[in-house]
């Protein structure tokens, strides 16, 4: 990881996922989150105990968004 891309946090990947339009699906009685897009086949998965996030975990979760890691919003 270099300082420049630093690993993301889970609250860093949420605030993501809401700007990119998905809420909070389901979490049934595991760490593991799901979230949804109207529209949006499948979901995606965020598992908070696993951060900070690798920009590999991170590249995953932009493909279950059907985007990818580089058209998010910047880190602040």
């Amino acid at each position: 990881m270099s300082s420049q891309n630093p690993p993301l946090t889970c609250e860093q990947v949420k605030n993501i996922l809401k700007y990119l339009g998905f809420s909070l699906f389901s979490q049934n009685g595991t760490s593991h989150e799901k979230w949804r897009k109207e529209g949006h086949l499948g979901y995606v998965t965020v598992d908070c105990p696993k951060q900070p996030f690798s920009h590999d975990l991170v590249r995953y979760m932009a493909i279950q968004a059907g985007t990818n890691a580089d058209s998010t919003p910047q880190r602040r």
